[in-house]
């Protein structure tokens, strides 16, 4: 059954609707400072692998909070995709330490973990199955408040709604979705993320860009998420290849800036872009940002006949040139190839590697999981299994098989 999230939060125009961010954003060089003044008695601190402990900033963590007065537990070892027994064993570690502070410092993948470990830690009686039914997470900070650190710019989970949890035994992914899970504080330093290497600022950048554009035109989108949607798609333009080729402030402004798409996404939701990412990732061995990348100007030409004055619109906003609805959003899709030629990424998944003979053999298998992937539910346009062979072949191909 589809998971679509978006039947849990789109409401009647008369009904309460709601938008949810952290309680506090810090933002800027040295920002990760704010650790010194948290109160309490106890902190775990969640990470991936070694990339924070190189750079030197998962020392710097537990210092800072030690500092506050805080006895500090380390977590580490998150793995890419994380796993339901790693957020388990997660879990058992918090109970048994006890802590009132979750700190997790890292990729999307350690933030997503704690998260997850966060909800086991205070209600060890819950299980994936529940929790994972959109809006369905029991009430939080019972016994710990989270903080979270990203060192990448572009997941933004450190201000979002969302966590996803691979249950490897079952082959399922489990997308968790509640504000209870919003992070109470968002660390925003970006130089935590000084250490991208070019490949990743590239994919997380188109990820954000993504998340900005889903946002924007999907259909929980409103007044308090457009201008933030709007805002970030002017700044990652301004900034993606400049971040990209060194460039330090621009580096700065993509970590403020796929935040902010995290703020639109994590309310308005998102759209076949990510559900087609979501479905292919494990299956053809690409990366996120990368598929998303691929993906998003084929969504774009699929939805174009029910949203297209809000493609229009964004193009207006960031200076693209054309006099007409389909001129402006032609100017904005040679905008995002632009974007791919200039960071080496590929233009479609047959240029990605993927084959055809394993393209053809898993074509229902994707189509058929992106239906039922919890972001379809809030496109714009309303998508078919028949609708998304043809948009994975469109981006397979290179050619336009929408209707």
């Amino acid at each position: 059954m589809a998971l679509y999230i978006c039947e849990f939060k789109n409401t009647k125009e008369h009904e309460m609707k709601r938008f949810t961010l952290p309680r506090d954003i810090y933002y800027g060089p040295k920002s990760i400072e704010i650790l010194k003044t948290l109160k309490g008695k106890k902190a775990v601190v969640v990470t991936g692998g070694k990339s924070m402990q190189k750079t030197g900033f998962l020392q710097t963590t537990m210092n800072y909070l030690k500092e506050a007065g805080m006895e500090v537990k380390l977590i580490e070892g998150v793995e890419p995709d994380p796993s339901v027994e790693t957020v388990l064993k997660g879990a058992e570690v918090m109970r048994n330490f006890g802590p009132d502070w979750i700190v997790a410092i890292g990729g999307g993948s350690p933030i997503d973990a704690a998260k997850a470990m966060w909800i086991f830690y205070e209600h060890p009686e819950s299980k994936f199955e529940d929790v994972a039914k959109p809006f369905n997470i029991p009430e939080l900070r019972n016994k710990a408040r989270f903080a979270a650190i990203p060192s990448t710019s572009g997941t933004a989970t450190e201000v979002t709604a969302f966590s996803v949890i691979t249950d490897y035994k079952k082959k399922i992914k489990y997308p968790l979705a509640d504000f209870e899970i919003t992070p109470d504080i968002a660390i925003v330093d970006p130089e935590v993320a000084y250490t991208m290497p070019q490949e990743l600022i590239a994919h997380t950048g188109m990820d954000a860009l993504s998340h900005a554009t889903e946002a924007y035109v999907a259909s929980n989108h409103s007044d308090f998420s457009d201008p933030l949607a709007l805002k970030a798609i002017k700044m990652i333009r301004e900034n993606l290849i400049k971040s990209y080729l060194g460039d330090v402030i621009a580096h700065d402004n993509m970590h403020i800036a796929q935040c902010l798409a995290g703020m639109a996404f994590s309310n308005a939701l998102l759209g076949d872009v990510h559900s087609m990412a979501h479905k292919t990732g494990a299956v053809f061995g690409i990366p996120h940002g990368c598929a998303n990348a691929i993906y998003l100007n084929h969504v774009i030409d699929f939805n174009k006949k029910v949203c297209g004055n809000r493609y229009a619109d964004i193009a207006r906003y960031i200076g693209l040139e054309g006099s007409s609805e389909n001129e402006l959003i032609e100017s904005f899709k040679k905008m995002i190839t632009n974007l791919n030629l200039a960071m080496n990424i590929p233009l479609t998944l047959k240029e990605f590697g993927v084959t055809e003979e394993k393209f053809l053999e898993n074509i229902d298998y994707i189509s058929n999981n992106a239906v039922d992937d919890a972001c379809t539910g809030c496109n714009p346009r309303k998508t078919t299994v028949e609708d998304f062979k043809n948009l994975f072949k469109s981006a397979y191909y290179g050619t336009n098989n929408n209707n």
